[in-house]
């Protein structure tokens, strides 16, 4: 399935003029050699690099696709390293000799026969180039060295040889050589030479730099019925270019790359099929703003939030945006890194509308009032809230594999979010202390998106406060956040050490054993803020009440893993509800109580 969508998606492609045909592919290429009919260098190597940036990088150039090499020493066809083409290299070696010996023997048997002008002054290049005229001719510099060459025959042509029709009629000569076996190609169901090895993916974070293999056999243990390599999963020689290449073209790195996302370890790619070119790219657009938003960009951030509104309301795309199509079919690849293979971390495909909705429901379970974000948090800004804090900040490597392809596949599908999401935040609460606002609406979904799967819309914790709620845990979490509260309003906000530094954890699990002994030292910083803030002891004492009165005295000796994220939430909201409160101070001089007191 997987290998299919991918082979007609690169057909797809490959009819606009997005892709390279079959046998070639689009690889880093640095200078040009411009050689004469005569087979002598005429000038200095054309630099062919980009030179836009800060520093110059090598150019993207649809070459003939490279030969797999793994230790063995094997040319491409009419380009090449410096070592193969040039015979030089930064570590000079015997496989440096060996491996431009190699490239001339190759070529010397592919271009024999042929009355080209170009492949002819290739010919000719080789008998009058020795390595040694690197370091003799002033042109060439060390910076060459390990770089790509191609070449260029000095004519009004300006045609790369590789270009050449006469090129390109033996290259489909060596794609067909007849050594390769037919047989059934499981994707296409015809019977075509079948490919040994598949070429490498390159670009999946991670992975091995020379590209990696979905499709790889290369021990007895991975054979079956004395199958080897390819035959134990016989794909065409068409096809496995087809989807490798493809899968190139949507790895590509750059910042015009919308169809790339970094989720945790799993590089994400997705992409549309539609009637139309334009409609389907207006899909993949509207699909990566919403895996990932701008939190920068009012112009984005409105134009998400006005998809998700009008999906909440049951609008159809067309109807949000013209451009949009809502039967539209989309697929979404997640791959991981895994030695020299890749693993398939998840794999998705459905209509269009079918996504947004459920990306739709997965903001809307997130959704906290106030909002901890300028915008909808993106998924992989989800997952670092997962992962440990150094010195405030979290990195990619600590998030967890798994967790990152369960959240992603709970997503596109609409189904649970692992229940390992909400252990793994709890254990950051506990660990160090930060009760982030993301972090709490990712318990929040968690117990939301249980309760509506469950159809127990009364076990759904609420959007923003909710003094009425009589959940223990939650109450819980707000007496919490309110003797916390007592304590800043007692000793002043630049204490070492809050109760939430040292008894969040205990008081989130084992309430009974810590409630009692924090309510005690509370009376002391009562007392304290009833003699300097009358009004505000007030109201911090009717807190407690309110919020008591629910309770009867009673606290639970244990709470489970979903009421501690019960907790979570309480605390946040009552926290909240004080920074509000703190910022209305013109009217808490003015506010009476009962008593005549100012609050």
């Amino acid at each position: 399935m997987i290998l299919s969508a991918l082979n007609d998606y690169y057909h797809r492609l490959a009819a606009q003029g997005k892709v390279p045909a079959f046998g070639y592919s689009d690889e880093k290429i640095s200078y040009a050699l411009l050689i004469s009919p005569e087979g002598e260098l005429k000038d200095e190597p054309l630099d062919i690099r980009d030179t836009s940036g800060k520093k110059p990088v090598p150019a993207l150039c649809t070459v003939p696709q490279p030969t797999k090499r793994t230790a063995g020493i094997k040319s491409n066809f009419l380009w090449d390293k410096s070592s193969y083409v040039l015979g030089v290299s930064a570590k000079t070696s015997e496989r440096t000799i060996q491996e431009h010996e190699v490239f001339k023997a190759s070529h010397r048997a592919w271009l024999a026969g042929s009355d080209d002008v170009g492949m002819q002054a290739l010919l000719k290049f080789f008998d009058w180039w020795t390595p040694e005229r690197f370091s003799t001719l002033p042109y060439f510099k060390e910076e060459m060295l390990d770089a790509n060459f191609v070449f260029r025959l000095d004519d009004e042509s300006q045609q790369y040889l590789h270009d050449r029709p006469a090129a390109q009629v033996l290259r489909a000569k060596l794609l067909d050589d007849g050594e390769a076996r037919k047989g059934l190609c499981l994707v296409s169901g015809e019977q075509l030479p079948l490919a040994r090895l598949h070429p490498a993916i390159k670009g999946v974070n991670g992975a091995q730099s020379s590209g990696a293999s979905i499709v790889s056999f290369n021990l007895d243990a991975f054979t079956s019925y004395n199958k080897e390599q390819g035959d134990n999963a016989p794909v065409s020689e068409a096809a496995a270019f087809a989807y490798t290449t493809v899968l190139n073209h949507l790895l590509r790195r750059g910042e015009h790359n919308r169809q790339r996302v970094q989720i945790g370890d799993a590089s994400v790619v997705f992409w549309a099929v539609a009637d139309d070119a334009e409609k389907a790219e207006q899909a993949e657009d509207l699909f990566a703003l919403l895996l990932d938003p701008s939190p920068d960009d009012a112009t984005e951030t409105a134009k998400l939030r006005s998809v998700l509104d009008g999906i909440a309301k049951g609008r159809a795309l067309r109807e949000i945006d013209p451009g949009l199509d809502d039967d539209t079919r989309f697929y979404v690849l997640g791959l991981a890194p895994n030695a020299s293979r890749l693993s398939i971390r998840f794999w998705q495909a459905d209509t269009l509308v079918a996504f947004v909705r459920r990306i739709g429901e997965h903001y809307s379970d997130l959704y906290m009032e106030p909002p901890p974000w300028k915008s909808e948090p993106a998924l992989w800004r989800l997952l670092y809230a997962t992962a440990p804090s150094r010195d405030g900040k979290a990195k990619a490597e600590d998030i967890s594999p798994l967790l990152a392809g369960e959240v992603m596949r709970a997503i596109l599908t609409g189904s649970r979010y692992p229940l390992s999401l909400l252990g793994n935040t709890l254990m950051r609460f506990r660990a160090d202390g930060d009760i982030s606002g993301l972090r709490v609406a990712l318990c929040k979904a968690v117990l939301r998106r249980n309760a509506r799967l469950n159809d127990q819309p009364d076990k759904e914790p609420p959007v923003s406060l909710d003094p009425s709620l009589p959940d223990p845990a939650y109450r819980l979490g707000r007496l919490f956040a309110v003797l916390e509260g007592i304590q800043r309003a007692a000793l002043g906000d630049k204490i070492n050490a809050t109760i939430r530094d040292r008894y969040y954890g205990a008081a989130s699990a084992t309430p009974a054993a810590v409630f009692p002994v924090l309510l005690r030292n509370t009376q002391h910083h009562l007392a304290k803020v009833r003699k300097e803030k009358p009004g505000l002891a007030y109201v911090l004492d009717t807190d407690i009440s309110e919020i008591m009165s629910e309770l009867g005295g009673n606290f639970p000796k244990n709470l489970s893993m979903e009421n501690q994220g019960r907790f979570a939430i309480g605390f946040y909201h009552q926290l909240q509800n004080r920074f509000a409160s703190k910022d209305s101070d013109d009217k808490e001089k003015t506010t009476e109580n009962p008593q005549g007191e100012l609050l």
